[in-house]
């Protein structure tokens, strides 16, 4: 009877030193928050049998402390300003999911499969519940990453979207910047946003900086190398396309939404639009939604394929078979021909980003290091990711959205729709059926037959 109650006595303590330090590593680890995907909800797959959802329970409220911001309106706290020193808290940061993995070890929580279940689901499964509200009001909001030098610029962009959209239906605006808003900025934005929720964040340092994996010297001299070619030599804009491709949506300001609509400085719609847009997504299944096609240069990302092959080739089950991949690819994905959605316009659903297919996509390219020795921007690799990763069905283009993004122009060629929307912009300026646009490798990798008049503006 003593050996058999010296053997509970020692089973159970176990069990509460592997639960402590399970606990104080989470709880240890405040800088991981601004890492990890937002607003991960495990509530459908939840398992039903008692002793599981208890478990799974208490698995869920660490992974809610470890999300804890300490700022209300949205700005990331200090204990999140700088870098971590600590190389175990650096990989965990910057591996959100592995690190996740490793301290709710298989080991010890055998009994919980649902947590690592929802990080393996595909693109398509992880953004269904965001989908589940069909019918209603979705949770979505414009954003707009602007400095305060631009806040001219980006009133008028703000503007033609209230006249010509956001005035129905009332959306909210957020805000980000890599510097303090200043007063003047944030009254001038109120006055011209009057009727809709308005939230200001800044980035925080880790998401605008450096790598410890990237070497300063050798980007410096990247960009010497590439002072001819456009925003070759500039550093900003290396930071600004790394973080709209992995980190606008990891904000803290972004969780409470589903749904987002990029609006930049200088832009403008030139077509009224009648009906919400983020409910017609929502409704009809659509998690990327675009306007304009364009080539990229080939100089500025010549390893960026050959380094998504490698990733594909590692994750062959993110790869859909009914995906877009004839978009990006004319040889069967052998090579990329340079063809990408503009991404100053998108409508999307934010768990597309959120999702381990897309995050993973991202750590790896960012270990690569093509954002800061090459020029990777962020419309080549959402493009890569969504034509890769999505059923083709689940991409939409706007026709009847006009649009402006200097110096080109996304303007309804069907009259009809370009009469009932009021459109102010030139259709012998559309740019879908140019030389240089994608709009005939969208429709033919779509399955959609080209209009009639396609001929006439191209």
């Amino acid at each position: 009877m003593a050996i058999f109650v010296t053997k509970r006595l020692l089973r159970f303590i176990t069990l509460l030193v592997v639960s402590l330090l399970i606990l104080l590593s989470l709880s240890a680890h405040d800088s991981t928050s601004s890492y990890l995907p937002a607003s991960l909800d495990f509530s459908s797959y939840r398992n039903t049998e008692p002793q599981q959802q208890q478990q799974q329970q208490q698995v869920q409220e660490n992974v809610g402390n470890l999300l804890k911001q300490n700022d209300e309106d949205g700005t990331l706290a200090s204990t999140v300003a700088g870098p971590d020193k600590d190389e175990e808290n650096k990989k965990n940061a910057l591996h959100p999911a592995a690190s996740l993995e490793e301290k709710t070890s298989t080991k010890n929580l055998k009994n919980v499969p649902d947590i690592k279940d929802s990080l393996s689901k595909d693109i398509v499964e992880f953004m269904a519940p965001s989908f589940e509200n069909k019918g209603k009001r979705p949770k979505a909001t414009f954003v707009s990453l602007v400095r305060n030098s631009e806040l001219n610029p980006m009133l008028d962009a703000i503007k033609s979207v209230q006249k010509k959209f956001n005035n129905q239906f009332n959306y909210d605006w957020v805000f980000l910047n890599d510097d303090d808003f200043t007063d003047e900025f944030k009254s001038k934005i109120k006055e011209t946003i009057p009727n809709s929720t308005i939230k200001f964040g800044k980035i925080p340092k880790e998401h605008w900086s450096y790598p410890d994996y990237i070497s300063t010297d050798k980007a410096a001299e990247t960009r010497e190398k590439m002072k001819k070619i456009i925003y070759g030599s500039s550093e900003s804009y290396r930071h600004m396309c790394r973080y709209q491709s992995g980190f606008f949506w990891r904000h803290p300001i972004m969780e409470d939404y589903d749904w987002y609509w990029r609006v930049e400085p200088s832009t403008k719609l030139y077509c009224d639009i009648k009906y919400d847009v983020f409910q017609w997504m929502q409704d009809n299944d659509k998690a990327y939604g675009f306007t304009i096609t364009i080539h990229e240069y080939l100089s500025t990302i010549p390893t960026l394929w050959d380094t998504s092959k490698k990733f594909f080739e590692k994750h062959p089950d993110y790869l859909r078979k009914d995906n877009l991949m004839k978009f990006i690819s004319d040889d069967g994905g052998k090579s990329y021909n340079l063809c990408h959605f503009w991404s100053n316009f998108e409508v999307a659903n934010l768990n597309l980003w959120r999702s381990p297919a897309y995050t993973e996509y991202f750590d790896y390219l960012d270990h690569a290091g093509g954002f800061f020795y090459e020029r990777w921007g962020d419309a080549p690799v959402h493009s890569i990711a969504v034509s890769a990763f999505l059923p083709k069905d689940r991409i939409h283009y706007f026709s009847d959205i006009g649009y402006h993004h200097p110096p080109y122009d996304n303007c309804p060629l069907d009259n009809k729709v370009f009469k009932d929307n009021n459109c102010e912009c030139d259709q012998k300026h559309d740019f879908t059926w140019k030389g240089y646009a994608c709009g005939r490798q969208y429709y033919d990798a779509a399955g959609i037959t080209r209009p009639s008049y396609w001929e006439k503006y191209s």
